[in-house]
């Protein structure tokens, strides 16, 4: 791999920087999104557990001792409660946003990383063929060796940016899948929220 890399150029070192930032990019978003996730089900139990025994205060308590999204969009919620249903749904919906963008947070980046090391590799390559032919010019001699040997080397920054491009695809489209699953799980959940403070409420 050394000597291939050695071979490739100077294209292969932005595109190594890129695999560099990309693979951080992806583990903390990895991390940040699996600490992220909580037992919904279990969650929500308890959120009506501490409503029924030590009302808003209680659930707000819970929620505070909680990490993940959905538990701040009910923290935002309960807080508004004794403004009203209405109150507490804009808390929810605000709330919501601002957990979506901090989800979202470096996936951007990953997608440029994703665009940007092909076309690095395959400027490499183009330049790696324009030097071979210029070997082919200098040489006055279209020797097989000569020509296989520049396209080869050429070739090797496409290799290696499609293999970045691929790698920080897989992240990218694992994290997307985890976010997906988490809005979810705040819409379903935040429902279920304003579904029993209204039930409360008519009580």
């Amino acid at each position: 791999m050394v000597e291939m890399f050695e071979s490739g150029g100077d294209f292969m070192w932005p595109i190594l920087v890129l695999l560099i930032i990309g693979l951080a990019i992806s583990l903390e978003r990895i991390w940040t999104l699996t600490r992220a996730g909580v037992n919904t089900r279990k969650f929500i139990a308890k959120v009506k557990d501490a409503l029924k025994e030590g009302g808003i205060d209680a659930a707000i308590e819970v929620c505070a001792n909680t990490r993940g999204p959905v538990a701040s969009i009910f923290h935002a919620g309960l807080m508004r409660a004794d403004r009203g249903i209405e109150s507490v749904e804009k808390s929810i919906t605000s709330a919501g946003s601002i957990e979506m963008a901090f989800l979202e947070k470096g996936l951007v980046w990953l997608a440029t990383v994703v665009s940007i090391a092909p076309m690095l590799g395959f400027t490499g390559t183009v330049m790696g063929m324009i030097q071979a032919f210029d070997s082919i010019a200098a040489a006055n001699d279209i020797s097989p060796t000569i020509v296989a040997s520049g396209i080869s080397v050429a070739l090797l920054t496409t290799l290696f940016g499609l293999v970045v491009a691929i790698i920080i695809q897989t992240t990218h489209n694992y994290c997307v899948s985890r976010i997906d699953k988490l809005i979810v799980d705040m819409e379903e959940s935040s429902n279920e929220l304003v579904d029993t403070l209204i039930t409360m409420e008519k009580k």
